[in-house]
């Protein structure tokens, strides 16, 4: 007879089974609670702009550009209104200091200075007539003084001979030449007080006269003179630029810019530059510019600090010699630093600054398959670097392409486009 033989239940293919399902379950569970739960997207590396971060001397900078002028120019205004006469330089001629440029006539103007000449020296007769007036006063006191002083020496003479001579003469005589003695001396003291008091006064109006003369002189040198200002002359040596055609018989109008006299033996750079920059910019500030491979320094001299259509100016000049071969009109670019150089962090720039103000990147793990997103903070920037403060150490790589097309991913699956 048969003996039933009972199945078991838990044979090896059933274990094998749900071991396979527990595991898979398991694999599953643990990639839902233990997977990264950050946005990726699938980026192509050719597209990318990835660079280094590095250690070195931050250089802060901006470039600009300036503009080659004369170190000195001398405006030329019309002092005096009138027509032109005569024209004996032309616009790019060469002058030297007090070379007459242009002759006006201003008939009117001549007719003033004549009139104001006549005044002048009516007033300068005037006072000549006030000096002689003095001169005349003080002349008949010292006269009457010496009249009275010999007055005096004849009553004092006669009245010594009639004290030898008494017996002979009555007392009524003797004591009339006494009186008239005592009245002479008196008039003396009189006349000398009025003579001193008056050499006071004559010293004052003497030296009121001479002031008066010297300004009525001055006066007359400086209506003269407005005759001279007729004859435009150029104040220094150099090229002349005048700020139109010139004709004869054009009419030129008092305070008319003629034109100007620049010195082309030297030369200093105007530059703007964007008013951002206004409250760091000062005298010493140095600069660098290249020019047929070679680098010249530039300093600050001067700063404009008025801004106009957002921007003001600087005058910079060549620390050493200036190149030979530099021209008026010439364009420089001008790396200006704003500072010393100082060691730092340093991420090259690039257009991730637009979407992400800085305050965060990419950064390439160190198997370059992945980058993820990172916060950092920097500071300074120049042309070619920013300053890193945090979040990022020397070494690292950081994509600096833009990241526009990135959304709110916070990793990048990196591939390399298959050929």
């Amino acid at each position: 007879m048969d003996k039933k033989i009972e199945r078991k239940f838990w044979n090896r293919k059933r274990v094998f089974f749900l071991t396979g399902g527990l595991l898979l379950v398991s694999l599953t569970l643990w990639a839902l609670v233990f997977r990264d739960k950050r946005t990726q997207l699938r980026v192509e590396t050719e597209k990318l702009t990835v660079s280094s971060v590095s250690q070195g001397a931050f250089n802060e900078f901006i470039p600009v550009n300036g503009t080659v002028i004369p170190i000195q120019s001398v405006q030329l205004d019309a002092v005096e209104g009138g027509s032109i006469e005569k024209i004996f330089k032309q616009s790019g001629d060469m002058v030297k200091a007090g070379d007459v440029i242009l002759q006006l006539s201003n008939t009117e103007l001549k007719l003033n200075v004549l009139t104001r000449e006549t005044a002048l020296y009516d007033q300068l007769n005037n006072a000549r007539t006030s000096r002689l007036q003095l001169q005349q006063n003080t002349l008949a006191l010292q006269n009457t003084l010496a009249e009275i002083d010999y007055q005096v020496k004849i009553k004092e003479q006669q009245l010594n001979r009639n004290d030898r001579a008494s017996k002979y003469l009555s007392e009524k005589e003797m004591q009339d030449v006494r009186e008239e003695v005592s009245y002479q001396k008196r008039r003396r003291n009189v006349t000398q007080r009025s003579y001193m008091q008056d050499s006071l006064i004559r010293i004052q109006q003497n030296s009121q006269l001479s002031q008066s003369e010297k300004r009525i002189w001055e006066s007359i040198q400086n209506v003269g003179q407005m005759l001279d200002n007729l004859l435009v002359k150029a104040p220094i040596s150099g090229q002349l630029s005048t700020a139109t055609d010139l004709q004869i018989g054009q009419l030129i109008t008092k305070g008319t810019k003629i034109g100007q006299v620049d010195i082309l033996d030297k030369f200093k750079v105007r530059v703007p530059i964007d008013e951002l920059y206004l409250p760091r910019i000062v005298k010493g500030l140095e600069g660098y510019a290249d020019l047929d491979g070679k680098e010249y320094k530039l300093v600050v001299d001067k700063v404009f600090p008025t801004v106009t259509n957002g921007r003001f100016e600087v005058d910079m000049l060549f620390a050493q010699t200036a190149p030979t071969d530099i021209r008026r009109g010439q364009t420089l670019r001008i790396r200006l630093e704003l500072g010393k150089p100082e060691q730092a962090v340093l991420l090259p720039t690039g257009g991730f600054y637009q979407q992400t103000g800085g305050n965060w990147v990419f950064v390439v793990e160190a198997g370059g398959q992945r980058a993820v997103r990172r916060n950092i903070q920097l500071g300074r920037k120049n042309p070619t670097y920013y300053e890193v403060l945090d979040g990022l150490k020397p070494g690292e790589k950081v994509i600096t392409s833009s990241y526009e097309f990135f959304g709110d991913n916070e990793v990048l699956n990196l591939n390399e486009k298959q050929p």
